[in-house]
């Protein structure tokens, strides 16, 4: 399983080969354009299928082996103990919690019709509960529209879009370096 892609990487219709971070037979890892909290990523099936039940024993496999070694990394690189002196990757996941989603199907808020598993790391500090899911389903969580400037699509999801977003894009630059840093990271998961 290598950690770097000589191809172009495609989510959906956008290129997002600099973003990617780790890949496997059937799966692949991206940074978000616009993270709900910090660690937020994605594990999408390289087969671009739009449902969930499009894909086959084999992907799906891989798809959830693939989301629990991403859970380990993420675990070493963000439940650290804050008063620990010691550098270096120390979290444990026993130190903080995941939301580990789907959004299978435009009802359910998906932007991007390619099937994709969204990880975010919860230290035991986060302050977030369940309104993490309200943010998914809003226009927080609009990972489409944050890619696509112009034609956005439209979040479908139950919940209202709030107006205004806190939440900005980040730089090509940025999901570059953290890229980079998630690759070397999941070099030392086991």
């Amino acid at each position: 399983m290598s950690s770097n892609s000589s191809k172009l990487t495609y989510f959906g219709s956008y290129e997002i080969t600099s973003q990617v971070f780790y890949n496997t037979p059937h799966s692949y890892c991206l940074v978000n354009i616009k993270p709900l909290l910090p660690g937020h990523v994605l594990v999408v099936s390289n087969r671009k299928v739009p449902r969930f039940t499009d894909l086959n024993a084999n992907e799906v496999t891989d798809l959830y082996m693939t989301v629990q070694k991403v859970q380990k990394m993420l675990a070493k690189v963000y439940f650290k103990d804050p008063e620990s002196e010691k550098g270096g990757l120390e979290g444990k996941l026993e130190d903080g919690a995941f939301n580990i989603a789907m959004q299978d199907g435009v009802s359910a808020g998906q932007t991007v019709p390619h099937v994709h598993v969204h990880i975010i790391p919860r230290p035991k500090d986060s302050p977030q509960n369940d309104q993490i899911y309200d943010r998914m389903e809003s226009e927080e969580g609009n990972v489409g529209g944050a890619l696509w400037d112009r034609s956005r699509p439209v979040n479908q999801g139950k919940f209202a879009k709030p107006e205004e977003s806190e939440r900005k894009n980040r730089t090509e630059e940025e999901m570059f370096k953290e890229a980079n840093f998630f690759r070397e990271q999941m070099a030392l998961v086991d």
